[in-house]
């Protein structure tokens, strides 16, 4: 917590960690969240969502947002907005909608990777921020298991393109599908593997 203390020592009382993830995916949104934590935190486990196991991931989000003290927020950028913006202008739209959306407003931020441009509060960008402060790797994790959890309900809805396995990743599996029926509601037409195919939108 030593980056949330430096700005807290600043006068910044209400400090939200910042994360995104589904940048990358070919189908999906982006999904961004917020959290904030105790100035006390402690935890063992919480780490970059990305090197942590589902099941410890699973676990780490139900202890996060079960707790009274954490104060958190998610927010989604469509493919259709992706598409229309770019991911890049998508991404940090998602981030600014995150932090606007906690229920207490935060005073700064700590954001992940690079400075994002129009941050509605004062902000602190850190490289690789989900391993240098609990707030963003709590974000990182709120994040991750969100949008998982909504790619398990598009494969529920598109079962042949196997989005609860690569979440919309463009592995062989997903571009295989993808060569088969086309892409789906939910692609990203500005992404090549998928501007690629010519099949209609409602195939």
């Amino acid at each position: 917590m030593q980056h949330e203390r430096a700005l807290m020592a600043e006068g910044h009382t209400l400090v939200a960690g910042v994360d995104e993830v589904g940048r990358g995916p070919l189908a999906g949104p982006v999904c961004a969240a917020a959290a904030i934590l105790p100035p006390d935190f402690k935890h063992s486990v919480l780490h970059d969502s990305k090197k942590l196991s589902e099941t410890q991931r699973e676990s780490l989000f139900s202890e996060l947002t079960s707790d009274a003290r954490i104060i958190w927020s998610c927010a989604f950028v469509e493919p259709d907005e992706i598409d229309r913006i770019n991911i890049l202008q998508a991404t940090w739209v998602a981030m600014r909608r995150a932090v606007l959306g906690l229920k207490k407003k935060a005073e700064a931020a700590l954001i992940d990777g690079r400075p994002v441009r129009d941050f509605p509060i004062p902000s602190l960008a850190l490289v690789k921020g989900d391993s240098l402060s609990f707030s963003i790797a709590a974000a990182s994790v709120i994040a991750k298991v969100t949008r998982d959890r909504l790619m398990h309900e598009m494969a529920i809805k598109h079962p042949e393109y196997g989005f609860e396995q690569h979440k919309g990743y463009g592995t062989p599996q997903h571009l295989a599908a993808l060569r088969l029926h086309g892409p789906c509601p939910i692609h990203r037409r500005s992404f090549e593997p998928v501007a690629q195919q010519t099949l209609p939108l409602d195939q």
